[in-house]
């Protein structure tokens, strides 16, 4: 249920708007339709009760919602990016950095900061060559306990958490 803040804020803004809109028509035509109608001192304080109590907590609390809803909106289409690019290498078993960047109408850069969230929740296991741009996926079971790069076979040093960096081809095994 994506978008709702962003629906259910702009409808807090107009009904605020709509009140105090009502009221100010509303007081006008008391304040000049009759002679022992409403006030200016009246019509003045209850602008003021009306603009506090009504109108400013359902607009504020609108544009509130409003913006947290475009924020969220923009988390999903992360998520909804990093779950393609899983299902992407996941299905076909290997996949070009540049091909996924393009399904995913995205740079690069950006498919390397998902693969690399994706690796830190611990939803993807295999490797990358970035100096050739592929992406492998492989099960954690067969790349745990390995010395050797699957790309080159040259030794392998312990890179960080759940990474693995060839020194001598510079792909990232991520277990």
């Amino acid at each position: 249920m994506t978008g709702q803040g962003k629906l259910i804020g702009l409808i807090l803004v107009f009904v605020g708007a709509a009140c105090g809109v009502l009221y100010v028509l509303w007081g006008a035509l008391n304040l000049f339709g009759q002679e022992s109608g409403l006030g200016i001192t009246g019509f003045v304080l209850g602008l003021a009760v009306v603009f506090l109590v009504v109108v400013a907590p359902l607009v504020g609390g609108g544009v509130y919602l409003f913006i947290r809803g475009r924020r969220e909106e923009a988390e999903y289409a992360e998520v909804a990016k990093e779950k393609k690019l899983l299902n992407i290498v996941k299905t076909r078993g290997q996949a070009k950095v540049d091909e996924v960047a393009l399904e995913l109408d995205c740079t690069r850069d950006e498919v390397k900061d998902f693969l690399y969230d994706l690796v830190g929740k611990g939803l993807f296991t295999g490797y990358v060559n970035w100096k050739d741009g592929m992406l492998y996926s492989k099960e954690a079971s067969q790349l745990k306990g390995k010395t050797k790069c699957p790309n080159c076979g040259g030794e392998l040093e312990l890179a960080g958490k759940g990474v693995i960096t060839c020194p001598y081809c510079g792909t990232d095994i991520f277990l």
